[in-house]
Order: structure tokens, then C-alpha cells, then sequence
């Protein structure tokens, strides 16, 4: 009120219009304490993760408890676990589609599953009406192919995922009396939103990894089936001896492995120290052929 320039004792049928301006302005400039957080009792890292590998067997595991945060006044926290692969629908060992590149390009995802999405609200389920949930809105809002999952516009991704958010607060707002769904809050969906967010980097490099192993080992494929064919050639264009093939074999063979070991963005950070390394044995060769000269014209 002292910002706003009002007087407490003010009536408020005498209050203009410009007053309620100031008075607006004035809310969003003062930092106002928000309630106590510690009624809010949510499930736990731990039990989410546990509970999820008992219902599902996947390849990757991953849970984020976002801090408690407000709205309209009332505490809540969100709470994501997310599993990716195993036997939700993982692909099979034979299949070398590169999942990681079909969500990126956007390809279709009918012939995959779409997300599971489980919702709970103060631990209990809330099984109906998942369309008209701020989780079914704040899931489908976001941009999974980021995170290496084929989405249609305005749907589930599609993947073997499956994925548990959990709204724990001393007052869920439903949207109506039977709890089956929850109301959308801007507050409550940027929650959602940024936990699913963290969530989807780690798939993210998770899938990145599984991409760079399977062209790992592609390439090795590809060294260890061309390299006798390459020797032939060689030991026919420069009529090398067995011994000279075996020996230019096995170089080639040790860089190629050197090259195919590298990944995205380490060769980089190992080449980096190494040259800082040679910077002063360089700066101490120069100033040796610096001397070298003053030396000879002493003499």
C-alpha cells in the first residue's frame, strides 16, 4: 500500500481506477513470502525408482523431484520418473534404425508405441480424462524430438517410454467434483514442463551414446571386412612383400581404430592438452635457435 501510495483506511468504494493500477503494479514489483512448503510430503526419488523398475523393465532409468513452488497461494511439488526401452516395445537386436535419428528427422512413429503416461495426484492414480489433464497438456506441448522420439503435432511422442508425474500439494485443483484430472495452471504446467525437460536431456544423451556404440561397432565391422581386400591391392599396385603388406596392415589398422575410438567432441578435449603440452617445449626450442646464432658470432 505504501508503494501504491494507498491509505489503509481508505474506502474502498472510493478507490479510482488509477488507484488500482498502482496498487497492481505494485503487487508484482514487492516480493511477497511465499507460504511454508513443508505440509507438501511427496513420494520420494527412491520409491519412484523402484516402484517404476517393478513395472517396468527398461534400459533407462531416470527421476527428477522439481522444489516445492506456488500457486493462488498454495503449495504443491512435482515430481517425474521416466524409463525408456526394455520391454515396453524396445527395438530388437537385429533392428540398426537409429531411433535417435528417426525423432530428430520427425519420421513417423504409427508403426511404434506412444508414451505411457501414468498421473497421480497426493499418491493416488487418476486413471480417466487424461486429455483434459495440465500433465497430458504439458507433455504434449513440448518439442520430444529434441530427445530423439518421433511426436505428432499436439500428441504422445511416440517410443518405448513411459513416464510417472506425480502432483503432491495440500490443495489440488481438479477441473471438476470426481478428481480425475487437474486443472490447468500455468505454474503447475512450467513445473511439469521443466521436469519432463530434464528428464528428456538425459534420454537424450542416453540415445546419443546407444548411437555412437552401434557406429562403433559398424566401423570395426567395416575395418575387419575390407582390410584383407586392401591388402591384395596393395601387395598387386606396389608388389609389396607378405611381411611389407602385414606390417602396412596392421598401421592402418591402429589408426583406424584410433580414429574410429574417438567421440563426438572428446578428440577436441584430448587434442587441447596436448598441445598445451607442446607450447613450452616449442617455446623453449625457439629460444634455443635463438641462442644458436648469438653463440656462432661469439665465436
Amino acid at each position: 500500500l505504501s508503494k501504491a501510495k494507498l491509505s489503509s483506511r481508505k474506502n474502498p468504494h472510493q478507490i479510482t481506477s488509477v488507484d488500482v493500477e498502482r496498487l497492481h503494479r505494485a503487487i508484482n514489483d514487492v516480493k511477497i513470502m511465499a507460504p511454508s512448503t513443508d505440509c507438501v510430503v511427496p513420494i520420494g526419488e527412491e520409491a519412484l525408482h523402484k516402484s517404476l523398475q517393478r513395472v517396468v523393465e527398461a534400459d533407462f532409468y531416470k527421476v527428477i523431484t522439481r522444489p516445492p513452488s506456488v500457486y493462488r497461494g498454495n503449495p504443491f511439488q512435482i515430481e517425474v520418473a521416466l524409463a525408456y526401452g526394455g520391454a515396453t516395445g524396445d527395438a530388437e537386436e537385429g533392428d540398426e534404425d537409429d531411433v535417435f535419428e528417426k525423432g530428430k528427422n520427425g519420421a513417423n512413429g504409427d508403426e511404434q508405441q506412444t508414451m505411457r503416461v501414468m498421473r497421480f495426484a497426493n499418491r493416488v492414480p487418476l486413471l480417466y480424462q487424461q486429455s483434459a489433464c495440465a500433465v497430458f497438456k504439458a507433455i504434449t506441448a513440448m518439442n520430444w524430438r529434441q530427445y530423439g522420439l518421433s511426436q505428432s503435432r499436439g500428441s504422445l511422442p511416440a517410443g518405448p517410454v513411459t513416464v510417472i508425474v506425480h502432483i503432491a500439494s495440500v490443495w489440488v485443483p481438479f477441473t471438476s467434483e470426481s478428481k480425475e484430472a487437474v486443472a490447468h495452471y500455468p505454474e503447475i504446467i512450467k513445473e511439469v514442463r521443466l521436469a519432463l525437460a530434464d528428464c528428456g536431456r538425459a534420454m537424450g544423451r542416453y540415445l546419443r551414446g546407444k548411437r555412437r556404440e552401434r557406429e562403433e561397432a559398424l566401423k570395426r565391422s567395416y575395418i575387419q571386412k575390407y582390410m584383407p581386400a586392401i591388402g591384395e591391392a596393395l601387395r598387386d599396385i606396389l608388389r609389396l612383400k607378405d611381411k611389407q603388406v602385414t606390417a602396412v596392415l596392421k598401421k592402418l589398422e591402429i589408426v583406424l581404430e584410433k580414429t574410429r575410438g574417438r567421440k563426438d567432441g572428446d578428440s577436441e578435449e584430448n587434442e587441447r592438452p596436448s598441445r598445451q603440452k607442446q607450447r613450452p617445449d616449442a617455446q623453449e626450442d625457439a629460444s634455443d635457435n635463438d641462442e644458436a646464432p648469438s653463440e656462432q658470432e661469439d665465436s
